[in-house]
């Protein structure tokens, strides 16, 4: 029998999926749901991952929960394993730690794939997907054409996932994906960005993506796997540089427009990625999506477009000779 969906106002039981190397959003998104032990989320954080007991200590208590909402299983694979888990379910209140990702099935009513190798979704998700169970699925969806076809057809076939950086919800940019009238038509942006651009090329186009919506061109990436420099045209005469590099530090976004410009910043995560785990809930029980597909197929094409460009000795690839069908 076909899953029902959305699910309504019932109490939700969500399963996450991790870890990949760097990443510990299992950890602090569950902490949103569910609350978290701070000792133990110091003892397991600490070292590698210093800013999620940071901004999850700064919160009042009455803004952590979600309502009716909790993670109530975890499994980790790949890069961590059961022992990882359960560090994890000790500091994020999870009570169930399971050892394979389809233990979950049958148990859980959605499912969150908190890893961000695009390269690792589609088999990661499979389970999920053929299941029916809806799923929130970390950025970037995907690293190549062929990942993003299966994507969509699944989408085609009736699947139900969502997927989105938290840059998007910065709350210092959030005003100004419906009102930058004072700047002008926009001409320029650049927005920085720590890291690989496999991994968090996403978070420095889902930033500045909004302010232009869907109609890029084209795509150059002129660096190395080590320090990225991304060129991109919008059609409506917009340039983009996106530059980041590992051991380098993101910054934010200036825009540049033919009658003012500014410079966003933003240090809140908390804000950004809790709005992120409130819309999934929201979309889990009204089916409303929090961003259009659409755009998500356009920033995966600039994303697949830029690791095309680097490995094709920096050339200018069209985002149409990317298909998602």
């Amino acid at each position: 029998m076909k899953p029902v969906f959305p699910l309504g106002d019932k109490e939700l039981k969500i399963g996450i999926l991790g870890m990949t190397e760097g990443n510990a959003h299992p950890f602090s998104w569950s902490a949103m749901y569910n609350d978290f032990n701070l000792e133990e989320m110091h003892k397991w954080c600490d070292e590698l991952y210093p800013t999620i007991p940071n901004y999850l200590s700064k919160q009042p208590k009455d803004t952590i929960g979600i309502p009716g909402a909790h993670v109530t299983h975890v499994c980790f694979t790949g890069y961590e394993d059961r022992a990882m888990a359960e560090n994890c379910a000790r500091a994020s209140n999870i009570p169930n730690v399971v050892d394979k990702p389809e233990d979950m099935i049958g148990e859980v009513d959605a499912v969150i794939c908190a890893t961000d190798v695009g390269d690792e979704h589609v088999e990661r998700c499979r389970p999920f997907i053929e299941a029916g169970l809806p799923m929130f699925i970390d950025k970037p969806l995907v690293n190549t054409e062929e990942d993003l076809k299966t994507f969509v057809k699944w989408r085609d076939e009736g699947a139900h996932f969502i997927t989105s950086s938290s840059m998007r919800y910065c709350k210092s940019i959030e005003p100004y994906y419906k009102n930058h009238y004072e700047l002008g038509k926009l001409r320029y942006m650049c927005s920085p960005m720590a890291k690989k651009w496999e991994t968090y090329g996403i978070h420095a186009v889902e930033y500045m993506f909004p302010m232009l919506g869907r109609g890029f061109e084209w795509v150059m990436n002129t660096g190395t796997y080590e320090s990225t420099m991304v060129h991109c045209y919008h059609k409506s005469g917009c340039y983009v540089d996106i530059p980041m590099g590992i051991g380098m530090c993101g910054y934010g976004l200036m825009v540049l427009g033919e009658k003012g410009s500014t410079c966003i910043s933003d240090g809140d995560s908390y804000y950004a990625f809790k709005k992120q785990m409130d819309n999934f809930v929201h979309y889990l029980r009204t089916g409303e999506e929090p961003v259009p597909f659409e755009d998500s197929i356009e920033m995966m094409k600039i994303i697949i477009a830029g690791l095309r460009s680097r490995n094709e000795g920096g050339r200018k690839v069209m985002l149409s000779e990317i298909s998602e069908r």
